[in-house]
């Protein structure tokens, strides 16, 4: 029941929002771009923590210190769907994401992560992965916008971290802006553990220092993926 709930919940609200949600078009196509994040990033973020109340999803998150001043990448391991809605409801502000191609297809969703910014990624065409990330370095640089990147590619479903693709790193080491590792532990446990059916679940965030990319050298840009990966994975332990 409480499955159903949430899928009528996620979708009558984003049909509740569709005003507001026409009003940002507006204002970012009159070049009102300040006014638009003040109305967009405030809506999604109340959506997210609606959804992770109606799920039974309470969250313990800590770091949030450890953000420096200025645009960074963050890089979260990826465990659930949920880890979505959990970074969107509980950083210190929304972020756009870097998010398959196949997502544009959702209707609704897809207008929303547009007006976040979101940057979509087609992983079978590198020319355009690689078009898409350099764009959304140049809007970091321009417009100090941060942003969420699973380097994974896709969800673990578990506690196991699978291997983080350097590609991910690209939009941060073209930027020159710092790389935040997240942690996150236990989303897997509200949905994929229970073949898709959502539970209550305790999930713990975790901040980790940021990782300056400017000035490192090219060895050192080869290996951050699997550097981020071992903080990660030493800090979930």
């Amino acid at each position: 029941m409480r499955t159903i709930v949430w899928f009528l919940y996620f979708w009558g609200y984003l049909l509740f929002a569709l005003p507001q949600m026409k009003k940002a078009q507006r204002l970012e196509a009159a070049g009102e771009l300040d006014a638009r994040d003040a109305l967009v990033e405030p809506r999604i973020r109340s959506w997210a923590r609606s959804l992770l109340k109606l799920a039974g999803v309470k969250v313990e998150i800590s770091g949030l210190e450890n953000i420096p001043e200025g645009p960074v990448v963050f890089v979260p391991n990826h465990q659930s769907y949920f880890d979505i809605p959990v970074l969107l409801a509980w950083l210190d502000r929304p972020y756009p994401l870097v998010s398959k191609q196949e997502v544009k297809k959702l209707p609704l969703i897809r207008q929303w992560m547009e007006l976040l910014g979101c940057v979509f990624i087609d992983r079978d065409n590198a020319r355009q992965s690689v078009s898409a990330l350099g764009e959304a370095a140049r809007t970091m640089v321009e417009r100090k916008r941060s942003l969420i990147i699973f380097p994974e590619g896709t969800r673990s479903r578990g506690e196991t971290i699978g291997e983080f693709k350097n590609g991910g790193f690209r939009a941060a080491l073209k930027a020159g802006v710092p790389v935040v590792p997240v942690v996150i532990d236990g989303t897997y446990r509200a949905m994929e553990a229970n073949h898709m059916w959502i539970k209550p679940a305790a999930v713990r965030v975790q901040v980790l220092e940021a990782i300056p990319t400017a000035g490192m050298s090219r060895e050192e840009s080869k290996e951050i993926g699997e550097r981020v990966r071992g903080l990660i994975a030493e800090a979930k332990q």
